[in-house]
């Protein structure tokens, strides 16, 4: 059968409340919360198809929506209550809201990986309107959480560097995933762009405010460094763990290739940020000879031994020889002032 392909559709940053699951004293109690956050997507999403209409294809949700962010569990702790296997019930529900609603939709969770048992990695994915799954990234930049580069040698060797660095060629276009606070690190959007992304799906639960914040600088920077669309979820309320809710509560956007914002949602659960997505003016520009054409001026290669030597940040913290280390949450502070300790050594700071 023979797929449509879009050039023009309507993505939406689906900006929901997040209900944590860190009260929760067993894996029971955290599926069953998990299952009313199910539920309530699903309502979301019938309201915003009904609303938006035919034309939205594409749903991006907030991070951790189904589970919110461990607050002090150990990893073992959080792998066991938080976390979702690959093939667990609660992606085949985001499968299947996928399928019903003729979407793709797209978010973010902590999932486990039997190759990294006791281990859990922050995941962002993507379902299509088939309740197929087209794309899974793993964050690879956390100070609380493990990452691949932790076991890095391993996963490349499971997974390979288009695995840690993912495109689905889809029919709304090429879609890659950067989690959160990766919106900051211009090095990841690069990877995924000279692998053709086009569109960035951004799940985040960040500080909202009406004054420009960082990552809504870092949208709009990725966004015309590499000439491709951002869209943003940020949570709505964020329950469960001991902040005021309405912390991360709003702006969820949507980011043209020029770095403009198109549509920004206020507070609260809304589908106001959705946004029709122009993929032939996309490609035009990009084919276009300019000097706003980033993307085509870049010479990589200039950079890639500079950071190819850098070494700061140790691979494999995780690994000794075939053996996985199971980390407390110590590790990832020691990893960082181990880090500056190096660049501090070197002259760096």
């Amino acid at each position: 059968m023979t797929v449509q392909k879009l050039e023009r559709y309507i993505a939406l940053a689906l900006q929901i409340d997040c209900d944590g699951v860190h009260p929760d004293r067993d894996r029971q109690s955290a599926v069953a919360r998990m299952t009313h956050s199910i539920v309530r997507i699903e309502q979301a999403i019938a309201g915003a198809k009904r609303w938006i209409g035919a034309d939205l294809k594409l749903i991006v949700l907030p991070e951790y929506i189904l589970s919110g962010p461990p607050w002090g569990e150990t990893i073992p702790e959080w792998a066991a209550k938080g976390a979702i296997a690959p093939d667990g019930p609660e992606y085949a529900g985001l499968a299947a809201l996928a399928q019903k609603y003729g979407i793709f939709l797209a978010g973010n969770g902590y999932e486990t990986d039997a190759h990294f048992p006791g281990l859990y990695f922050q995941a962002c994915w993507v379902f299509d309107p088939a309740g197929n799954r087209v794309l899974t990234y793993r964050r690879l930049i956390s100070i609380f959480a493990p990452t691949p580069h932790d076991v890095w040698d391993k996963y490349l060797d499971i997974y390979g560097l288009e695995g840690v660095f993912p495109v689905a060629d889809t029919a709304i276009g090429k879609l890659a995933a950067i989690a959160s606070e990766e919106i900051l690190y211009p090095e990841i959007a690069r990877a995924h762009a000279i692998r053709g992304a086009e569109v960035f799906l951004h799940s985040t639960s960040e500080v909202a405010s009406p004054d420009l914040t960082i990552k809504q600088i870092a949208r709009r920077a990725r966004a015309l460094e590499n000439l491709a669309y951002v869209v943003s979820a940020n949570t709505a309320a964020l329950l469960g763990v001991d902040v005021p809710v309405d912390s991360s509560n709003g702006y969820s956007d949507i980011i043209d290739y020029h770095g403009k914002q198109i549509v920004l949602a206020g507070a609260g659960n809304t589908s106001v940020a959705s946004s029709f997505l122009d993929l032939a003016g996309l490609r035009a520009y990009r084919r276009r000879p300019a000097m706003a054409n980033m993307l085509s001026r870049q010479a990589l290669e200039m950079f890639a031994e500079s950071f190819a030597t850098a070494d700061l940040r140790r691979r494999n913290g995780l690994l000794q020889g075939d053996r996985l280390l199971i980390p407390d949450r110590a590790y990832f502070q020691q990893r960082q002032a181990d880090a500056i300790a190096r660049m501090v050594e070197r002259g760096i700071l």
